[in-house]
Order: C-alpha cells, then structure tokens, then sequence
C-alpha cells in the first residue's frame, strides 16, 4: 500500500512527515502544486523529501477545479488551460532536479475529474490516479466550521475499521493524507503518523512509494 500526501496553501506538517517517514524507514508519495513548490518555506522541507527518496510529483499549479461539482461532465477548464498549467507545475519540478518522466504518476487537484482530464492527462504522457475511497481519511482538511468536518479520531478509526472489516484490508490502497491544513484545524491527521505507520508496520503491509505499488500490479 501507499500513503499519499498533497499540498497546495498550507504545509505546516511536512517537516513532521518527513522525518517521521525518516524515522521509521518509510517512503511515501508527495502530490504537491506549482504554488507549493514555489514556496520558500516550503523547499527545505521539499529537498528533504527527496533525499528521503520519497516520491515527488504533481497535484497542478494553480490547484484548478476541473469539472463542475454537481454536474461532473461540464468542464471548467480548456484542454489548452489544462496543459499549461500542468507544465508549469512540471516546470517547478525541474527545478528540483525531477524530471517528468521521473514523476509521470499525476493526482488531480480536489481528487476531481472526469473522462476528458484522463484523456488530456495521458495525451501529454501521464498516468491520472486517485486515492483508494472506503475511509475517511481525505477529510482531514475539513474545519469545524464545516458540515462535513471529521475529527482526527473518527478519521483514524475509519482507517482501522477499513482494514479490520474487509478481507483484503488495505492491500493495494492508496491512502490520501493533507501535508497542512487550515488553522481553524488544530486536529491534525498527520500528527499521528507514527501511530498509524507503526500500526500498519504490525499488519505486516509494505508501505511503498505509488510508482513501486503500481508497477508491483
């Protein structure tokens, strides 16, 4: 299985996750933007990642929203728009020294997308995942102002409860972590990493980078 995190404003955990990753002999997969990238406070912690040889690629530029929520045929963007702001998150990349084919596995911004973003994304030689749906896991964004806020508990427990309830447990998931959230959340998912890194360690999973994982199939 693999452990996925994104980033687009916020990245006040990534220090934490990457030496947790560090410290517990473990690589993971970093979905982050152009925006993210870009950011000074950022790339420290970036370089680090990569020294960790943890997997670095693109979650876009601009974080666009592809697709209309409610009706997620319509297109909110143009194939043109689409492909420029890819590579300009891929130029961001480079500046890193990743090259494309280095990091061809591609996670659209909000986890949205329809059947037109997949085919734009394999015409410029990338391959669209998503992360493995069944836990609460990609909520760890939400703030208790929201409706759909779930605290860090609840999140947790999804994750155990998934595994424990299904006879595959989480053979071949891909789980999606926020690498910083709002203020207004001082429940922070990642700060129990090590919890749950030692708890799937004890399950006997292999946490690899999504590239290993997906070549593995």
């Amino acid at each position: 299985m693999s452990i996925v995190f994104t980033g687009d404003e916020f990245g006040d955990g990534t220090n934490l996750i990457g030496q947790t990753l560090k410290n517990k002999n473990v690589r993971a997969s970093f979905f982050l933007t152009g925006k993210f990238y870009r950011n000074e406070s950022f790339q420290k912690s970036i370089r680090l990642l990569k020294q960790g040889k943890n997997y670095l690629g693109s979650h876009s530029d601009q974080h666009l929203l592809y697709c209309d929520w409610a009706k997620r045929d319509s297109l909110l963007v143009s194939k043109e728009e689409f492909k420029n702001d890819l590579e300009k998150s891929y130029s961001e990349l480079d500046r890193f020294g990743i090259k494309k084919s280095q990091a061809n596995f591609f996670l659209p911004p909000y986890e949205w997308f329809n059947d037109s973003i997949a085919t734009w994304t394999s015409s410029v030689g990338l391959q669209l995942i998503n992360f493995t749906p069944g836990t609460k896991s990609n909520a760890d964004y939400t703030t208790p102002d929201m409706k759909n806020y779930r605290t860090t508990e609840e999140i947790f427990n999804s994750i155990i409860d998934y595994e424990k309830k299904h006879t595959s447990g989480l053979n071949g998931f891909i789980l999606l972590i926020h690498v910083g959230t709002d203020p207004k959340r001082k429940d922070k998912l990642y700060k129990r990493l090590p919890e749950l890194i030692d708890y799937l360690k004890a399950k006997k999973y292999r946490l690899v980078t999504v590239d290993q994982l997906l070549s593995d199939k």
